[in-house]
């Protein structure tokens, strides 16, 4: 019996010609009722599909056709369902944010890679962290602060200086962008199951902007990340190109 499988693709040009393609060779079942939804973008696409049918219990399959490709698989028309039937599988707790503004309303979003919380003004940040309710660090001084997922720990972590995480870790990468004061903050490994909370000290003077995934939310004052273990995203890779061994290869290059 074949696979019923849902394809979606970027609006990018070479994404909508892959997407014609397969459906041509494979159809294109409702993501309803699918048993595989196959995403044809880059990781923004792809994150944007896990958020699109995180009510669906589907998993998705990514394949490239945009830039770096690192939650994607290889694009090829060939062989799909054997791939697909071949497929390993990764589970993935997206982070919930809860973000406090000024006005007095309160904006929450997922995060299947990090939460960060960025100034949006001329001057550097000012932020006290919070850990389970214990104040940990009672002023930061920096371009930003985010606090990263496994899955997420090659992104924009990385590119701050975070540690890269196993994807079995349980647990989550707090790290500074940019620190001013204390210079030398190398950031903190957290449980999975901690509360963190950024809290914005001086925010008239220095307004500070929070991000789930790209879902922006400005001038904010407080902001409340966990994980969120009630909602799984699960993600299918080709075999010897999972998670696992991409985050492990990341780290040799």
């Amino acid at each position: 019996m074949s696979l019923k499988i849902a394809f979606c693709a970027s609006n990018a040009p070479i994404a909508q010609a892959a997407l014609a393609g397969l459906t041509r060779r494979y159809g294109n079942h409702a993501e309803e009722g699918a048993d595989v939804i196959v995403a044809l973008g880059g990781d923004g696409f792809m994150l944007h599909t896990l958020h699109r049918t995180e009510a669906l219990a589907v998993p998705v399959y990514g394949m490239n056709r945009g830039t770096v490709g690192f939650l994607m698989n290889e694009y090829s028309e060939h062989a799909l369902e054997e791939r697909l039937g071949a497929a390993e599988r990764a589970m993935i707790n997206p982070l919930s944010m809860r973000a406090h503004r000024s006005d007095g309303t309160t904006h929450v979003a997922l995060a299947i890679n990090e939460v960060s919380l960025l100034r949006a003004g001329p001057q550097a940040a000012r932020l006290a962290i919070h850990v389970d309710g214990k104040l940990r660090m009672p002023e930061l001084v920096c371009d930003g602060a985010l606090l990263a997922t496994p899955a997420g720990s090659t992104a924009y972590n990385y590119s701050a200086h975070g540690p890269i995480l196993p994807i079995g870790a349980e647990v989550l990468a707090l790290t500074a962008v940019a620190a001013f004061r204390p210079r030398r903050w190398r950031g903190a490994l957290l449980p999975k199951p901690a509360e963190v909370t950024f809290e914005v000290l001086d925010p008239g003077k220095r307004p500070v902007m929070a991000e789930a995934d790209s879902q922006s939310v400005r001038d904010v004052v407080r902001v409340d990340v966990r994980s969120e273990p009630s909602i799984s995203h699960s993600v299918l890779f080709d075999p010897g190109h999972g998670l696992e061994e991409r985050l492990i290869r990341e780290q040799f290059v």
